[in-house]
């Protein structure tokens, strides 16, 4: 079994909702994604996936839709406000906690047909979650 692993980093902005401390407030990340891919064979290259051609998809996927907008839940208050004097959002189901943004990463990257096996989310240097399905 072959396996990589890919880091990209972005900037974005969020808060929790029905949540008591600080992140109850909007503020912001430096957001560190590592998505590891594996295959059993390799393609006639000898790569799983070209490095350049996942940061191509990956930015597409993920980057450009939440890097440097406000990552909020399709029901936060704010995101009618952030729409309205057109500041740039990306709209979550759930609160946009590490868990969850690590799991629609790794969904982002499934539907697009990658093989994902792995995506780590780190919201800080300290802290991070893992999303990979049992």
């Amino acid at each position: 079994m072959f396996k990589i692993v890919r880091e990209i980093r972005f900037c974005y902005g969020h808060r929790l909702m029905d949540y008591q401390g600080k992140c109850a407030h909007p503020h912001g990340h430096n957001g560190r994604v590592e998505i590891e891919l594996t295959a059993d064979s390799l393609d006639k290259q000898g790569m799983i996936i070209d490095f350049d051609d996942m940061d191509k998809y990956i930015r597409a996927w993920i980057i450009d839709p939440m890097d440097h907008k406000m990552v909020l839940r399709k029901d936060d208050p704010l995101a009618d406000s952030f729409q309205k004097m057109n500041e740039p959002c990306y709209l979550m189901e759930g609160n946009p906690t590490a868990e969850n943004l690590a799991r629609e990463i790794f969904l982002a990257i499934q539907k697009n047909n990658m093989p994902v096996t792995r995506v780590t989310f780190w919201e800080t240097d300290k802290s991070s979650a893992v999303y990979q399905p049992g």
